[in-house]
């Protein structure tokens, strides 16, 4: 699921009918399940890309120290690296790497959208005390106190 589908989804569910307390009070519970339901997949998700990465970084040190066999070269489609890295360079060899830097971006795009989730489901939890204080300012604007 992508950030703007889930920030629509957000934007719809987030509004309260006023005329509709009651109502709004009992979608509370099948809202917190919408939400811990994509959260739950979300971070499931990240886990997943987190494990890949580290996979991935393994197999990149192996490629620029020159410890890839030759069959796991063919297997990731890359040609041998030609020069000798040394240990205090390796560092930047990965950093730079262009497969390393999609990954982690792509981690950092999934962490933003997990985080995103888990802050509408507090805000979720709140839903009840918004509810109940809008109750009592209508009660006292209507002089039932």
């Amino acid at each position: 699921m992508d950030m703007n589908t889930i920030r629509q989804m957000v934007a719809q569910d987030s509004i309260i009918d006023d005329t509709e307390l009651d109502t709004e009070s009992l979608k509370i519970p099948q809202l917190h399940s919408k939400y811990l339901n994509i959260y739950s997949d979300e971070k499931l998700e990240l886990l997943r890309m987190e494990t890949e990465l580290r996979v991935l970084k393994r197999k990149k040190w192996e490629y620029y120290t020159g410890k890839m066999s030759k069959e796991d070269l063919d297997d990731n489609g890359w040609e041998p690296f030609q020069l000798k890295v040394l240990k205090q360079d390796l560092d930047l060899y990965l950093e730079s790497d262009k497969d390393l830097i999609r990954m982690s971006a792509l981690i950092a795009y999934q962490k933003e959208k997990v985080d995103y989730i888990e802050s509408f489901l507090k805000a979720l939890n709140n839903r009840n005390w918004i509810i109940r204080n809008a109750i009592d300012f209508l009660k006292f604007k209507n002089g039932i106190v």
